[in-house]
């Protein structure tokens, strides 16, 4: 949640940040966007998971290598401070909990996407 409200403050597209933040499945992205949120998904639920293929996947929907160490790159790095956060029991700064609870049961709830069945 922490990193969806970041992408939500520091965005020229809130609505594509509350995507990301619940589902990006259900927005409308391009090719490449969305084939790099699945590898950053898999990467993170499925670590084990990942092979060449999803790496050639990458690439034939046009990403450069460097632009592939990027998407791990930064994959890792938000898990990493995700673990080490949750392991070291920090707690969300005072005031941001109930901030994001408040999008949630308010603002959230008037975006038809969040209210639509996922497929």
């Amino acid at each position: 949640m922490a990193h969806g409200e970041f992408l939500r403050q520091h965005s020229d597209d809130p609505e594509l940040a509350s995507h990301v933040m619940h589902d990006y499945r259900t927005a409308d992205l391009d090719p490449q966007t969305r084939g790099m949120l699945d590898y950053a998904f898999k990467l993170t639920s499925e670590p084990s998971g990942v092979h060449r293929d999803d790496f050639a996947h990458l690439e034939e929907l046009g990403l450069t290598h460097e632009q592939i160490l990027s998407v791990v790159l930064i994959t890792c790095v938000f898990n990493f401070m995700t673990r080490l956060a949750d392991g070291l029991g920090v707690e969300p700064a005072e005031g941001r909990q109930e901030w994001v609870e408040s999008w949630l049961s308010g603002p959230a709830r008037e975006q038809e996407w969040l209210l639509q069945p996922k497929s």
